[in-house]
C-alpha cells in the first residue's frame, strides 16, 4: 500500500472573523469545483477537500488519489497547478495553510464514491451510540445506500443508519 504524503504551503491572507462550520463546508465545496478539472487533467482523482480549523490555524486540505497511488511528486505537481487557480479566485478571506496529500492506506470514507471505491475492503465503523452493544464495529464494506453503511460482521450483514455513524475508515493490518 501507499504511505500518506503531504505537501503544505502557508498562505497569508487578511485576518477575518471566525468561520462557522457551514461557511467552511461551503468553502470546501467551492474549492472542490474549482480544482476538480485540474485533477482530471493531471490524471488524478480528487478524494476530498476540507477547510478546517486546527488550533489557531485554518487549513485547506485537498486529498488526491490515483489508481497507481500517490507520490510526494504528485502532491507537489498538483499543488503547483492549483495554487494560482485558488489565488486568483480568492475564496478564503482568512490566513490559511494549503495542504495537498494522499488519503493514505487507512482512509476516511465520507462521500458515496468513496464507499463505492472501497467496497469489499475491511472498515472500522464508529458510531455515536452503541449498536449490538458496541460503538466500534469492524467488518467488510458491502455497500452504501442513502447514507446507510452496510458491512458484513461475523458472517452477517449489518446496516448502520446514517444518523448513527460518526466515522468510517478503511483498516490496514500492518
Amino acid at each position: 500500500m501507499f504511505p500518506l504524503f503531504n505537501f503544505t504551503r502557508a498562505v497569508l491572507r487578511r485576518v477575518g472573523s471566525e468561520l462557522d462550520m457551514v461557511e467552511r463546508k461551503s468553502v470546501a465545496l467551492h474549492v472542490r469545483e474549482l480544482v476538480a478539472p485540474t485533477a482530471d487533467e493531471l490524471g488524478l482523482k480528487l478524494w476530498d477537500v476540507e477547510y478546517v480549523k486546527e488550533g489557531a490555524d485554518y487549513v485547506l486540505r485537498i486529498t488526491i488519489d490515483s489508481d497507481e497511488g500517490i507520490t510526494i511528486d504528485d502532491c507537489e505537481r498538483f499543488h503547483r497547478a492549483i495554487d494560482p487557480i485558488i489565488d486568483e479566485d480568492d475564496p478564503i478571506e482568512n490566513s490559511y495553510k494549503l495542504e495537498v496529500s494522499s488519503p493514505g492506506v487507512e482512509r476516511v470514507l465520507t462521500r458515496p464514491e468513496h464507499f463505492e471505491a472501497m467496497k469489499g475492503a475491511e472498515v472500522e465503523i464508529r458510531l455515536f451510540s452503541a449498536v449490538n452493544g458496541s460503538k466500534i464495529h469492524r467488518g467488510i464494506l458491502k455497500g452504501y445506500s442513502d447514507g446507510d453503511v452496510i458491512a458484513e460482521e461475523n458472517g452477517e450483514d449489518t446496516v448502520f443508519p446514517k444518523a448513527a455513524v460518526s466515522k468510517v475508515q478503511t483498516v490496514f493490518e500492518w
